[in-house]
């Protein structure tokens, strides 16, 4: 496994745009399904977006098709999520998580063994 760690979380307002980062390092990643989910507060795990590692495949929930972008830097091992057009409802903790050995589909958690420790995305109405 591999070890995640995110960052560029943060508040702002409805109608901004937000980068988060994440900086995966400890194992190889070529060949290997990244992506970002989020958890609202009393809500369960939702996934955002996935892509592979080598830039192909992206894939969005619904609720961001259009307005968010997921991004590989393979020079640099790292996985980036653009969101723009942001919405009160997009507020949540947000993780990055790698493929594991069990699939289930790209946009499924239980497809992903290793996780960051999350990054929060505030966004005020």
């Amino acid at each position: 496994q591999g070890v995640l760690v995110e960052s560029g979380g943060g508040l702002v307002q409805a109608g901004d745009s937000l980068t988060l980062s994440c900086a995966a390092s400890g194992r190889p990643f070529g060949g290997i399904v990244m992506a970002w989910f989020r958890q609202a507060p009393g809500k369960g795990r939702e996934a955002v977006a996935s892509i592979h590692w080598s830039g192909a495949s992206a894939t969005y929930a619904d609720s961001v098709k259009g307005r968010f972008t997921i991004a590989t830097d393979n020079a640099k091992n790292m996985v980036f999520l653009q969101m723009s057009s942001l919405k009160p409802e997009d507020t949540a903790v947000y993780y990055c998580a790698g493929q594991g050995n069990s699939w289930h589909g790209s946009l499924v958690a239980a497809s992903y063994d290793f996780w960051g420790q999350g990054t929060q995305v505030t966004v005020s109405s």
